[in-house]
């Protein structure tokens, strides 16, 4: 390890993905049992759901349709895939922009690939796997006033960032606003 870095201690677990075998089985679950709101659907290969427990929370489960279990082991490589079964990633969330760019910079210098890192529309992220292949997204919350607008318009926002060198540990802050719609009614 690195003796010129420190690790960052985390906010707490941001949210949890769960790959499902029955989309709707799951959604009932979720809303009718356990109580969480539904706030966006996306297709990203397969069907994805978000909920969230109340106002201030973009979402704290999500639920992706499995499509094709895989008859081999998962790869060392996390991807937002519906293939299999199981936890999708675990989101790790920092208390502020300057512990994640630390979190960053320490994980970089101990030689742990960035699959993935970009700007969601209420969060900026980076996506590792852990030793098994669990996919880990590390990121911080935007503020509130950013996202709580339109959740379903900062759900669906990504900008792709650089993975490797020093322009993955760079992070904008002029963040795009997700202000509510207006709603027209007849």
């Amino acid at each position: 390890m690195s003796e010129s870095t420190q690790a960052q201690r985390p906010a707490g677990v941001n949210h949890l993905v769960l790959n499902v075998a029955d989309i709707e089985i799951s959604h009932r679950f979720w809303t009718e049992l356990m109580g969480f709101e539904l706030v966006s659907t996306v297709q990203l290969g397969s069907e994805m759901r978000f909920y969230r427990s109340g106002p201030g929370h973009h979402h704290d489960i999500a639920i992706m349709q499995c499509t094709q279990p895989p008859s081999e082991p998962a790869p060392q490589r996390w991807r937002p895939s519906g293939r299999r079964m199981g936890v999708n990633h675990i989101a790790i969330g920092y208390p502020d922009r300057e512990s994640f760019l630390a979190q960053l910079s320490h994980l970089q210098a101990n030689a742990v690939t960035f699959h993935l890192r970009g700007n969601h529309g209420m969060t900026h992220s980076a996506y590792i796997n852990d030793p098994d292949g669990n996919g880990i997204e590390v990121l911080y919350e935007l503020p509130v006033e950013v996202w709580d607008g339109d959740v379903r318009a900062a759900l669906g926002h990504f900008e792709p960032l650089p993975t490797e060198g020093p322009e993955a540990l760079e992070d904008r802050t002029d963040y795009p606003i997700f202000p509510a719609r207006d709603v027209v009614t007849a």
